[in-house]
């Protein structure tokens, strides 16, 4: 349990958290939040804080937007919820809006709360409609805590539980920095790792995969992206399985990284697509969608996800709104400019920081990977906790992804609405923590 820092105006509220929350995931940041408005939090204490995770990875369109706000307001007066056998305008509108943002043929949609809910029903839908069971997915994959989406998962979270879902199986996530299979120059030969792990996929399987489920852009796998190409390649080795793709666009989709979907940068059509986070913009907001073939399919075969949560009008009527700004903003447009913005600036931070290794990501999701030696490429999970520390006392909130074999790495997601002044602000904390944090750690 993180303890308060000396400014906290409540040891109560410390104690009570400590007494009554259980801890779900590492430690709590030591500040209690009062508010949040666009790409600012305020603590109870008065401090401003830059969130440059909009949340977790979720609100695109910064906190508490006019819109969104009004949007909420008048729904809640109206329809929030519904059995989940009833439809709503809103739900029925966001579907077809979902589609008409999406190539041909994904024109089906079910509207659910997280990604992990949206994830496990994509898998219970591939393997009913496969009529297999097998899963294979990424070695630093993160797609959620219910059963199927964690045994999905294999980024952190495995030990200690017991069995996960049979027949599910790990390939090498492709990291051109650190490349496990290379050519005669060092770079990754990512071919030749696909090929590998589909060799001991085949070994290992009974004859029964259903589906591969990845992300375009490994995030909690420290913001990894497969070179062009990896994609419909992998979609390929699916093909000669019979196996479904299942992109899960938790983070990437909705304009966050340039496009609308990271997947159309590699012109590869999943069979099955997820969205969570984004879509609504920090509520609880989720979607798988399909062909009408394969939704046609898992119907004659009886397919069941009925959560109490599934098309409610609430959340879908916010998405229609996540979906007029994103739109009438081109906010596509401006995540791919202020991505380059971002970028270059962490290029700068990098000529002057030898403890930064990396840098890598798309559009406004970035990764910065922290290194003791540019060399060897070392890494060093003091010093990255301690740029974290430096970067919130400054006014800055960061998040660092630690995983065995690779460096810190700092998970950098703006809102897509954050002003240049913001990205400018947030770059000029982060090069003071990184300076301070490694003069003390040197």
């Amino acid at each position: 349990m993180a303890t308060p820092s000396t400014a906290s105006p409540s040891i109560e509220f410390w104690a009570d958290a400590g007494r009554h929350l259980v801890r779900y995931g590492g430690e709590f940041t030591p500040e209690i939040i009062d508010r949040a408005a666009g790409s600012f939090l305020y603590t109870e204490d008065g401090r401003r804080i830059l969130d440059f995770t909009s949340g977790q990875m979720s609100a695109i369109l910064g906190h508490s937007h006019p819109e969104i706000v009004d949007t909420v307001r008048r729904q809640i007066g109206s329809l929030d919820h519904l059995f989940s056998g009833m439809l709503s305008r809103p739900v029925v509108d966001l579907a077809r809006r979902l589609a008409g943002t999406l190539p041909a043929p994904l024109t089906k949609a079910l509207l659910l709360t997280t990604g992990a809910e949206s994830n496990e029903a994509a898998i219970r839908m591939a393997k009913l409609v496969t009529g297999k069971h097998e899963i294979v997915s990424f070695a630093r994959s993160w797609h959620g805590m219910t059963h199927a989406a964690a045994s999905a998962t294999y980024s952190a979270g495995r030990k200690g539980y017991g069995p996960s879902a049979p027949g599910n199986f790990a390939i090498p996530a492709p990291n051109p920095y650190r490349p496990d299979f290379t050519h005669a120059d060092g770079s990754l030969d990512w071919r030749l790792q696909l090929d590998f792990g589909f060799d001991l996929i085949d070994a290992q399987s009974v004859g029964s995969l259903a589906a591969c489920i990845v992300e375009p852009i490994l995030s909690s796998g420290g913001v990894l992206e497969p070179p062009p190409g990896y994609f419909a390649a992998l979609r390929e080795k699916c093909r000669e399985r019979g196996m479904l793709l299942i992109l899960d666009e938790a983070q990437t989709g909705l304009c966050r990284t340039g496009t609308w979907y990271a997947f159309e940068r590699d012109g590869v059509v999943p069979d099955i697509l997820t969205l969570s986070k984004t879509l609504g913009a920090g509520l609880p907001l989720a979607a798988v969608l399909t062909s009408a073939e394969i939704e046609q399919e898992a119907y004659d075969r009886g397919f069941l996800f009925f959560t109490t949560h599934v098309s409610d009008p609430l959340v879908a009527a916010v998405g229609n709104t996540v979906l007029d700004v994103l739109t009438r903003d081109r906010l596509d447009e401006r995540a791919l400019q202020l991505g380059g913005l971002l970028r270059h600036g962490l290029e700068r931070i990098a000529e002057r920081h030898d403890v930064v290794g990396d840098i890598r990501g798309r559009g406004l999701l970035a990764g910065l990977e922290l290194v003791v030696d540019r060399e060897t490429k070392t890494s060093s999970d003091e010093l990255g906790a301690a740029v974290t520390r430096r970067c919130l006392e400054l006014g800055l909130h960061m998040n660092i992804v630690q995983l065995a074999g690779m460096g810190g790495v700092f998970r950098i997601a703006p809102p897509l609405t954050a002003t240049e002044e913001e990205l400018g602000l947030g770059l000029e904390i982060l090069d003071q923590a990184i300076a301070d944090a490694s003069a003390k750690w040197s």
